[in-house]
């Protein structure tokens, strides 16, 4: 997984830049066009974006992330999705279902304290690590690390017998 995570990584990077690079010589070509356009209406819409503009990159790749885990915290609420998150989003490996909890239990916390420090310690870090590393590689560390996490759960739980499921990276 980790290879395909790193591999996938340094293929989007590459197109990024592929893409940052074709985009500069398009907006400078049609530079021009946008003094003609009209102005879009909407103060909400121009808050949202001034404040999106104003992240830092590792703080609007972690936004996704931290959204990510809040649609999965949200989702442990709701009655009816229970066994499908016990099963998918809960690291057991005595489990019918081995490989996808290694990584969705990355994104599962239970205790709303839990995942707020969490998220707190991983959006104060994340602008100097992507800075270093660029999203893509940041965002396969992130997913490494919460699979080799659970693995490491997995041996641990083996080792000492106990079985019982866990949640988070």
């Amino acid at each position: 997984f980790t290879g395909s995570a790193f591999g996938s990584a340094a293929i989007w990077q590459y197109e990024s830049l592929k893409s940052r690079v074709q985009t500069y010589f398009e907006e400078a070509r049609a530079d021009w066009m946008d003094k003609m356009r009209p102005q879009k209406r909407g103060d909400f819409r121009k808050q949202v974006n001034s404040w999106w503009n104003n992240l830092t990159e590792g703080q609007r790749t972690v936004t996704g992330i931290i959204a990510a885990n809040v649609f999965v915290f949200c989702l442990w609420r709701v009655p009816g999705m229970r066994r499908i998150m016990f099963t998918y989003f809960t690291s057991n490996p005595s489990s019918r279902a081995l490989c996808s909890p290694m990584l969705l239990s990355t994104f599962s916390h239970f205790s709303l304290f839990h995942m707020a420090a969490n998220m707190y310690v991983l959006w104060s870090f994340s602008s100097s690590v992507v800075s270093l590393l660029g999203c893509e590689q940041f965002i396969a560390v992130y997913l490494s690390a919460g699979v080799i996490s659970t693995f490491v759960s997995y041996v641990a739980k083996m080792a000492t017998g106990r079985f019982e499921p866990s949640l988070g990276a």
